[in-house]
């Protein structure tokens, strides 16, 4: 008689697919535009090593400003189980 059960998933992860070495190449794409951010910046403050004066509005907007904006992405790209997608 057929065992109609599925099948247990391995313990392993399985092997990669076709699209993950492009997920890996815009990885290492954008690896490589933070560091030659973080170069720009190094040799920005070699130029001019005078301090910055601090304004408040400007340290506040830096560090509210990407958050939000990542949380508005996240936001926009969330998707609902019940919009047209199955919940198995």
């Amino acid at each position: 008689m057929a065992d109609n059960r599925p099948l247990p998933l391995p313990p392993f992860p399985l092997p990669p697919s076709p699209a993950q070495p492009s997920k890996v190449r815009a990885v290492l794409r954008l690896w490589a535009l933070a560091l030659a951010g973080s170069v720009l910046l190094v040799a920005s403050g070699e130029r001019w090593p005078e301090p910055l004066a601090v304004q408040p509005a400007v340290v506040w907007s830096l560090l509210l400003v990407p958050p939000a904006l990542v949380a508005l992405v996240l936001l926009i790209r969330w998707r609902n189980p019940g919009e047209g997608e199955s919940q198995h």
